[in-house]
């Protein structure tokens, strides 16, 4: 049975860190891309980062660029998102999300095939 479990969510206050972490099981991690995404209430799910699976290569979303870090343990079969310098709307529910496409990743909601049940991200001002 396949299954993506996230971890590490919680309240932090704005400025602030969290380490998401996504534990996987049932197939092959390291030949499947890894996604990132974030939804907030009343909002559409939206891609933060994702990493590759050949070369480990990533992408990130605008305005996660140089606040966030996305990485993974092939070895562990996890995958973790650095969050830094959080703000009010980073706020949301985290998913991650497995891609067992070619090539690079994307972060596009329909290339993923298995999902978390995500880990919510609350933020105090």
């Amino acid at each position: 049975e396949v299954q993506l479990v996230e971890s590490g969510g919680g309240l932090v206050q704005a400025g602030g860190s969290l380490r998401l972490s996504c534990a996987a099981s049932g197939f092959t991690f390291d030949d499947y891309a890894i996604g990132w995404f974030r939804q907030a209430p009343g909002k559409e799910r939206e891609g933060v980062s994702c990493i590759s699976s050949s070369d480990g290569s990533t992408y990130y979303a605008d305005s996660m660029k140089g606040r966030f870090t996305i990485s993974r343990d092939d070895a562990k079969n996890t995958a973790y998102l650095q969050m830094n310098n959080l703000k009010p709307e980073d706020a949301g529910v985290y998913f991650c999300a497995s891609d067992g496409g070619p090539g690079d990743c994307l972060l596009d909601i329909d290339e993923y095939d298995y999902w978390g049940q995500g880990t919510q991200v609350t933020l105090s001002s």
